[in-house]
């Protein structure tokens, strides 16, 4: 068996299937693309299901990856198990529609058995079948698989619902009896069981059927191969560790974590061992999960960090570590992964300031959910069961970020029970709301036959406006025809100068013309077929043949839009990185012609500061007149070039990039300008929150730019003539002296109102009744509003004129009432917030307040005088 470090482990996988003639894929974000059903990638497969489904046809049938995934259903167990965690990388290899069973049998025991390879001893290699599948079991048996070593189990299907699914093999390491968790005679003792002793290392799924909406299983078209191996679990073998937590990708943060304790060691105690697994494994997740553009927040994938940040630091406490300290654990994380991936190095600040930032926010929190443990302690104590409550603990749990051992154990140290089945129940019912709000999305799509067979070549042809073009294939409703000559269709060519949609950037719309200039169809969307040829969404007009020769003509003006939206795209994203810093990620975008939109992750609002610095920057470089280059290469090339990729698998063998001096350098498939001063001024128009974590500016350039500002300037001009301003620059002035003479004006205004509700209050004050034990004024006053009942109220008070104050205003349709309580009001037993929501709904309305003093407002002014009448009746009574 060969001892690697993770670093040559993970390589010699990719080495292995590249050999195989497999593209390597790069790792994706962790944050999925498109794909609304998943929260993270969560697999090596989640991100290859464009080509799964057909909807991409990949350029080499054959991908091999290393992925990093989170994965936190279950985030309870981890640093209870030896294999639990929530950040980890899947190793996999991939067959989209090229080889199946024989194949990736034959190399994954290739792989794990050569002595070129991982060398592992073949008597400790076991593997689980579908019993109907018998081609799998005879190939295990052909490549050297021991009947015996070989287990038939009907779990052995995997299979999610509507879509692709078919029988899988899993494959299984002997750690040997003196490594597991159940006895010999355990009925789960087999490899396959619930057992610590056989390790599963590999799972391979032979995806052959299609699940129908109607239960019925048919074949795919195409026959795919999705294969997994955590490469945490292999690296435990290889490394004889008896965890996946003493290998290389977790010791030195724990080690680390030793030097922040007073005096812990790992391995020494369960209970510490436990706390910094936790904090070796969450560190992990969320610096790459914030490295790939999440934050924490109240919802989705911020509320996981959040978690999870709070639940590692809730464990250094129990270490004794003290304060915030997660953050420091950031630059171990990525020296151990920088070999594959250097993200996580090259923002460690920005990592570190997040992560901070939350731990610092979270003392606050601490402070008080210890605090309510307390009082829920001393609660229980009182009670006859001596329990916590599950719907108490799981509000400690999910508003504090306590787990549910820390308050078991607090309890338990002071005599208590928690009532687990309550708290089960509560996070049951949390998960169910959860799936709920995902809806009912299915995580693969149907394979459309029809678009992956049209194999036929067609062209794409940049920076051109007009062309002739063969017409190649015709799809009317899925199928292919010889004549469109219906309302809609979809035609393919074997060039184009159409651009179809693509990273952002909306399609080109124009028309379609015969040989003798007819219009016969007219574009009104142009998408990718799977084999990346473009599909002419078209409104026919005339028949069109398959066959026959036509001119395409895009709409110059809607194409010039874009170009300058494109391009100014790229300069806001490299003024965004300059202005804020290089952790700031693209996270989504629209090209509309003269206007863009463009999401990135951030922690906070731009300042007006900010916003202004970016846009100045991206006018300084339109002002420059920079030449917009593109380049042909492959994407190696093109990172040494400097390049920012956006790898969402998008790009094959050969890339444009597109590159404005060493300012903004960016693989990119869209139409572009040939200099940035054809795109003549940008204007940022708006800047807001769509999320957590998650920024969006809207902005406009050339001619939308000039019109924008002509109305701002014609707004301006309207103002200047209504303050009565000679020069523009003198508006501001002009603007803070009307200000100033309108709030003197508001001011003797009060005075007056002061003045008068002083007069009324002696009239009003002087109608003093009785009502029961108690002094009461009670009436209906003509003043103008709250404002002026509250300071009736306080002169009331200071004058100490009854007991029970009761003052009622109508006016303009509003309905307002306030009352008030001296103390031989509030001993008698009455409390004005009380009083108040007994009368309020009389006059439509409700309200409350403190004892002694309440109010509320209503939309029936006609209503107040019986309002008071109960008042005055439930004053008597009392």
């Amino acid at each position: 068996m060969k001892k690697l470090t993770s670093s040559e482990f993970r390589q010699m996988f990719l080495d292995f299937f590249e050999q195989h003639g497999h593209m390597v894929m790069p790792s994706q974000s962790l944050i999925p693309q498109d794909d609304p059903t998943l929260l993270w990638i969560n697999s090596g497969v989640a991100t290859m299901k464009k080509y799964f489904d057909g909807s991409v046809v990949p350029k080499n049938h054959r991908i091999t990856s290393s992925q990093k995934s989170i994965r936190t259903n279950d985030i309870e167990n981890v640093g209870k198990t030896a294999r639990h965690q929530t950040f980890f990388e899947m190793l996999g290899n991939f067959s989209v529609g090229d080889y199946f069973k024989k194949e990736a049998i034959s190399w994954a025991w290739e792989f794990l058995t050569s002595p070129e390879w991982l060398d592992l001893d073949k008597e400790k290699l076991y593997c689980t079948v579908y019993p109907k599948d018998t081609e799998a079991h005879k190939i295990w048996l052909e490549v050297g698989m021991p009947e015996d070593h070989i287990v038939k189990l009907e779990e052995n299907f995997w299979d999610i619902g509507e879509g692709p699914c078919g029988p899988d093999s899993e494959i299984f390491y002997d750690r040997g009896q003196e490594n597991n968790d159940v006895a010999e005679d355990d009925p789960e003792n087999f490899p396959g069981g619930e057992n610590a002793r056989y390790l599963e290392i590999w799972n391979i799924v032979f995806s052959q059927y299609n699940h129908l909406a109607n239960g019925e299983y048919v074949d795919q078209p195409h026959k795919n191969i999705d294969t997994g191996m955590g490469l945490e679990r292999v690296l435990s073998i290889l490394q004889d560790a008896p965890t996946n937590f003493e290998t290389d990708l977790f010791l030195p943060i724990i080690h680390e974590t030793e030097k922040m304790t007073a005096n812990k060691k790992y391995g020494e105690n369960a209970a510490d061992t436990t706390a910094f697994k936790i904090i070796a494994d969450h560190v992990r997740t969320v610096s790459f999960a914030i490295a790939d553009g999440a934050l924490p927040s109240n919802t989705g994938r911020g509320y996981v960090l959040r978690r999870l940040i709070r639940r590692a630091d809730l464990n250094g406490q129990r270490l004794g570590i003290k304060g915030s300290f997660l953050y420091k654990l950031v630059p171990v994380v990525g020296k151990i992964m920088e070999s594959h991936y250097p993200e996580v190095t090259d923002q460690k600040d920005f990592i570190a300031k997040v992560i901070k930032n939350e731990e610092e926010r979270f003392q606050l929190t601490l402070d008080s959910g210890l605090t309510l443990l307390d009082d829920l302690i001393e609660k229980a104590k009182k009670s006859d069961d001596k329990t916590i409550s599950g719907k108490d603990a799981f509000k400690l749990f999910d508003t504090y970020g306590f787990p549910y051992e820390l308050t078991f154990e607090t309890a338990q140290d002071a005599g208590l029970e928690v009532d687990k089945k309550g708290f089960d129940a509560e996070m049951k019912a949390q998960k169910e709301r959860a799936r709920k709000a995902r809806g009912d999305l299915q995580s693969m799509g149907a394979q459309d036959e029809t678009l992956m067979n049209l194999k036929d070549k067609s062209e794409f042809e940049y920076g051109v406006y007009e062309d002739n073009a063969k017409l190649i294939d015709i799809l009317v409703d899925d199928q292919l025809v010889d004549r469109a000559d219906g309302d809609h269709a979809v035609l393919i060519f074997d060039k184009t100068p159409f651009y179809a949609e693509r990273g952002g950037q909306v399609a080109d719309h124009g028309n379609i013309y015969n040989r003798e200039g007819e219009l016969v169809a007219q574009v009104t969307d142009v998408q990718h077929a799977p084999n990346d040829q473009n599909m002419h969404f078209v409104d026919v007009v005339l028949p069109l043949e398959k066959g026959e020769e036509y001119t395409l003509k895009i709409d110059r003006v809607r194409r010039e839009g874009l170009r300058h939206s494109h391009t100014a795209t790229h300069l806001l994203h490299a003024a965004l990185r300059s202005v804020l810093g290089e952790h700031t990620h693209q996270a989504g975008s629209l090209v509309e012609p003269d206007f863009l939109r463009f999401d990135f992750t951030a922690i906070e609002p731009m300042t007006a500061k900010e916003i202004k610095s970016v846009e100045n920057l991206v006018n300084q470089k339109i002002w420059e007149a920079i030449e917009v280059k593109t380049t042909i290469t492959d994407p190696e090339k093109g990172k040494d070039m400097g390049a920012l990729a956006l790898f969402d698998g998008k790009y094959g063998d050969k890339v444009r990039v597109v590159q404005m001096d060493d300012f903004s350098i960016e693989f990119c498939g869209g139409t572009h300008c040939a200099n940035t001063n054809q795109i003549g001024v940008f204007k940022i128009i708006s800047e807001s929150a769509i999320g957590a974590g998650m920024r969006r500016i809207e902005a406009v350039m050339s001619k939308k730019a000039y019109e924008y500002l002509s109305n701002r300037s014609e707004l301006l001009d309207e103002i200047q003539a209504e303050v009565k301003s000679t020069k523009p620059e003198d508006i501001l002035d002009k603007v803070g002296s009307l200000e100033q003479e309108l709030h003197d004006s508001q001011k003797q205004v009060e005075d007056l109102n002061s003045q008068i509700n002083q007069v009324k209050a002696g009239s009003i004050f002087n109608n003093v009744e009785q009502a029961g034990d108690l002094s009461i004024i009670a009436q209906k006053v003509d003043v103008n509003g709250m404002n002026d009942l509250r300071e009736l109220a306080d002169t009331w008070k200071s004058e100490n004129k009854s007991d029970v104050l009761v003052l009622a205003a109508g006016k303009d349709g509003k309905a307002n009432m306030i009352i008030s309580l001296n103390d031989k009001a509030l001993d008698a037993g009455l409390k004005a917030g009380d009083l108040i929501k007994q009368v309020a709904p009389t006059f439509g309305g409700g309200g409350g307040g403190r004892p002694n003093m309440a109010q509320a407002g209503g939309k029936k002014p006609e209503g107040l005088e019986d309002a008071i009448k109960q008042v005055i009746s439930i004053v008597t009574e009392n």
